[in-house]
């Protein structure tokens, strides 16, 4: 453990003087003692014996907290922009340090090679249901802004635009992968829905590590169902994995500056689905790996999906869009789609309030820009 406590050392301000406990608000003298004494901890040059290893690992964590609070208590602009940094974005380094000493267990070779998915992520060969040509999303390779906006912006149309992710260093420098996603991810905590779909009655939620993640609902078969880690903005938690991928050039054609862009992560297993719902803005949708089947409707075709009556899901229809019971909704019959697979390195515009269905044929991880 010394080693972590050695490179914890370096990321924080080199001397007790550069780390002040000055506030611009009085504070409780409790307050200020507790702060005090864990400074003088972070500064303290004691080692720490292999035994009080476990103990150690949560002082680490104790003391991220102490930036927190410190940060609160002096007013800091973190307080208005909740992932803003702070002194000098220490919580990032501090977990950088503890993921480049801190080993995970990582699956034997023979579970390796038992399981479905392998290192590179390859995944098991799946049939792809056959696409009606008349009915197929238009592809096209990297349109001009002008014509981007055109054609598809404007005219709210969706399209597969190919051709503007090949340069990101998740295909090139370092391509996703089990073992990466462990070793940049693997020890944060983060939300997964656990359920074919939001709208089962059995659906839920649970926050687990990716580590543990990958053990039970990608490589493993978990017995409490499918786990999907949907729509969770990883890329704020994990900068180093914000890196590979870029935001594309269009997404500053719509409303809003670039920092206003939400980006998510969608990683699951074959057989996750995102129920026919649509969002109040426009979505580009970036295939990583795996492949997914997805159906489009325009809103003009709202009449005949079904909404939710309830405000909660009003946004999403009542229908199963691939096995639509038409005795419960004979007029779903009625509407217009278009679908199309999602392939590595395709980018699908989604137009707002455009009705969409998804449903992973694979492993699958996709990037969503708002």
């Amino acid at each position: 453990m010394a080693p972590v406590w050695s490179d914890v050392r370096a990321a924080l301000p080199s001397t007790v003087c550069e780390f002040p406990l000055h506030f611009r608000e009085k504070i409780e003298l409790s307050v200020l003692k507790v702060l005090e004494l864990a400074r003088d901890q972070l500064y303290s040059e004691a080692d720490c014996p292999a035994s009080a290893q476990r103990a150690q690992r949560r002082r680490v964590y104790s003391y991220g907290c102490l930036f927190k609070v410190l940060s609160l208590c002096h007013g800091s602009i973190s307080i208005q922009y909740p992932r803003a940094g702070i002194m000098d974005n220490i919580l990032q380094r501090l977990v950088g340090v503890l993921r480049n000493n801190v080993k995970i267990k990582s699956p034997n070779k023979a579970e390796r090679s038992d399981g479905p998915c392998s290192k590179k992520m390859k995944v098991d060969c799946v049939s792809e249901p056959v696409i009606n040509p008349a009915q197929a999303v238009p592809r096209i390779l990297c349109p001009s802004m002008e014509r981007f906006r055109s054609d598809f912006l404007d005219a709210q149309k969706p399209v597969i635009i190919e051709g503007i992710t090949d340069h990101w260093p998740a295909f090139t420098e370092h391509p996703w992968s089990i073992d990466y996603l462990r070793t940049i991810a693997g020890c944060r905590m983060v939300p997964i829905e656990v359920g074919s779909k939001y709208t089962d009655e059995e659906w839920s939620q649970k926050v687990i590590t990716v580590h543990d993640f990958i053990d039970r609902y990608i490589i493993g078969t978990a017995e409490d169902g499918v786990g999907y880690l949907a729509q969770h903005r990883l890329f704020d938690q994990v900068p180093e994995l914000k890196k590979d991928i870029r935001i594309p050039d269009y997404c500053c054609l719509g409303e809003g500056d670039e920092d206003d862009i939400t980006i998510n992560a969608w990683f699951g297993p074959g057989g996750t689905v995102s129920p026919l719902h649509q969002d109040p803005q426009q979505n580009f949708l970036a295939q990583v790996v795996g492949r997914k089947y997805i159906r489009l409707y325009s809103p003009f075709e709202t009449k005949y999906l079904y909404p939710h009556p309830s405000q909660l899901l009003h946004n999403t229809s009542q229908v199963e869009a691939e096995n639509p019971d038409l005795v419960a909704f004979p007029d779903f019959s009625k509407a217009s789609y278009q679908e199309c697979v999602l392939r590595p390195r395709d980018v699908l515009f989604i137009p707002q309030q455009h009705w969409h269905y998804v449903r992973s044929l694979e492993l699958s991880f996709s990037v969503s820009f708002w």
